[in-house]
């Protein structure tokens, strides 16, 4: 079991029944999609090191809602706990500052990109609670 844990938080930003992903540019997980967000800093809420994440990578204001789920995955490297939070855009376009590419995915498109393994657990959640 890994060693280090690493505390992230992500958006679930949703806006006309679609889902914002995001895929990663850069290391280990290049190219593989994802929930933007990132880590949390010290002495700093979950939901304002959301709002600085996304500010930080996409340019864009967000409303923090409700917590959707929190993941834990073990990496080869880390142990990941990732917190996941429904989010509403407020202002900004939502730019790729850090990200490759972005896809606008409607709930049976979501297995048409390449998932990072913590980011799966979040889609089982995400349509079981659509099918409801």
């Amino acid at each position: 079991m890994p060693s280090k844990n690493i505390e992230v938080v992500a958006a679930i930003i949703i806006r006309d029944g679609k889902l914002f992903a995001t895929q990663r540019g850069y290391g280990e997980w290049k190219d593989w999609w994802e929930f933007p967000g990132g880590k949390i800093e010290p002495e700093e809420s979950q939901e304002d090191a959301l709002k600085r994440e996304i500010r930080e990578e996409l340019a864009t204001e967000i409303e923090v809602g409700t917590l959707l789920t929190t993941v834990e995955y073990d990496y080869p490297k880390f142990h990941l706990i990732m917190h996941c939070y429904l989010c509403t855009i407020i202002s900004g376009g939502l730019l790729l500052l850090e990200h490759e590419d972005a896809r606008w995915l409607v709930m049976d498109e979501l297995d048409s990109v390449q998932w990072l393994p913590a980011d799966k657990d979040v889609i089982e959640k995400l349509i079981a609670i659509s099918v409801k």
